[in-house]
């Protein structure tokens, strides 16, 4: 097992971290979240261009088939950079559906158009309860006589406002079945949510949305094996984007601390501080070296399922003690919304629950054990 970059992935790494630099200050990470879209329609054109969601498609459906473990480079650093973008929901959540379920021409029509910045998509899988349990899904799909009609709740859909498209996951008398559904559809009404994380989570509600069998990702009742399979991948990619929003932390901590004085001394060299960013980064890059291994095991076929839930789940609490503790080092203003800090202490929240809690995690790698 080698977990050192090669010089490619180096490049990217470098390519996408100048970028973020120059294209998003956080001070324009602060416009963005405050604007109504969310996002920038510019940047998401100009990171097509880049390649970066051709990535990890196959060639054949416009893309350059790299491995996962790229995009996850990709991931880590906008989390550096507290980067707003429909990266996670478009190319990940939703790429990753139709290339696990998607029929060839569906593959073709519109993993093209996502790897050209063309198209946005949503995945519409949580419900009230936001469980990411098959037991959660209980938005029904009817039969009708040519097809199939929904109605019901969807929650914290991500980037649904902004969204060409959705997957949406309803049950059928076959079990969970994963529909494409047009988002500007009239029965569907979208709202976003006033979330912590101002990450575009919306509620959709159905009324009446007709969809065609020519819909359905993948057979009736095929639904959740392919929202497990996916589930895989965009796992490890938010823990990449996490860990990138702890490396950053860390960073402007100790910056702020070698700068802030008290009693006419930096306050970095007080020990109370330096244990303090010595437990973060410890914290860290026991996490780092650990989503590491894991991606290298998803790039060589390998059932990583125990390992995905211990490390979302590791993840998600270091992340929080990380930001915690610089929130903590920076004092008051770190808790103010124009500091820097801010951005992450919010996120390390909001992004616990994207892809499962630390205590759904915990009993998912119970049940794998068969503890």
């Amino acid at each position: 097992m080698n977990l050192d970059y090669t010089k490619e992935q180096d490049m990217l790494r470098k390519s996408v971290d100048e970028f973020l630099a120059k294209e998003c200050p956080f001070d324009e990470v602060r416009e963005i979240e405050d604007s109504e879209s969310g996002y920038s329609a510019a940047k998401w054109k100009k990171m097509a261009k880049l390649g970066w969601m051709e990535l990890y498609f196959p060639e054949e459906y416009g893309g350059l088939g790299d491995p996962f473990g790229d995009v996850a480079i990709i991931m880590e650093e906008m989390g550096k950079k507290a980067f707003p973008s429909p990266f996670f929901s478009t190319v990940i959540q939703c790429g990753l559906v139709l290339l696990e379920g998607g029929s060839e021409e569906l593959k073709k029509d519109l993993l093209t158009k996502i790897a050209t910045g063309k198209l946005i998509m949503s995945l519409a899988q949580l419900e009230e309860e936001g469980s990411y349990l098959e037991a959660g899904i209980n938005m029904p799909a009817q039969r009708s006589a040519d097809g199939f009609v929904l109605n019901g709740t969807k929650m914290f859909a991500i980037d649904a406002n902004i969204a060409d498209k959705l997957i949406v996951a309803a049950r059928t008398d076959e079990g969970v079945t994963l529909f494409l559904v047009d988002a500007k559809d009239p029965g569907v009404t979208c709202t976003k949510l006033n979330a912590i994380g101002k990450d575009n989570q919306c509620r959709l509600i159905f009324k009446d949305v007709k969809v065609s069998a020519a819909d359905l990702i993948g057979g009736a009742g095929e639904g959740w094996d392919i929202l497990e399979k996916m589930a895989q991948k965009a796992t490890l990619a938010k823990c990449a984007e996490m860990l990138g929003g702890c490396a950053e932390s860390i960073e402007m901590t100790n910056i702020y601390a070698k700068q802030r004085e008290q009693y006419g001394t930096p306050i970095g060299g007080f020990q109370a501080i330096q244990h303090y960013l010595a437990d973060m980064k410890i914290a860290y890059d026991t996490s780092l070296y650990y989503m590491q291994k894991v991606a290298w095991m998803i790039d060589e076929g390998m059932d990583t399922t125990k390992e995905l839930s211990a490390l979302k789940a590791q993840v998600n609490e270091k992340f929080k003690f990380i930001t915690d503790k610089a929130v903590q080092i920076h004092g008051g203003i770190g808790t103010t919304r124009e500091f820097n800090i801010g951005l992450f202490y919010r996120r390390a929240k909001a992004h616990e629950y994207i892809m499962g809690d630390t205590d759904y995690h915990y009993a998912k790698l119970a049940d794998a054990l068969d503890l």
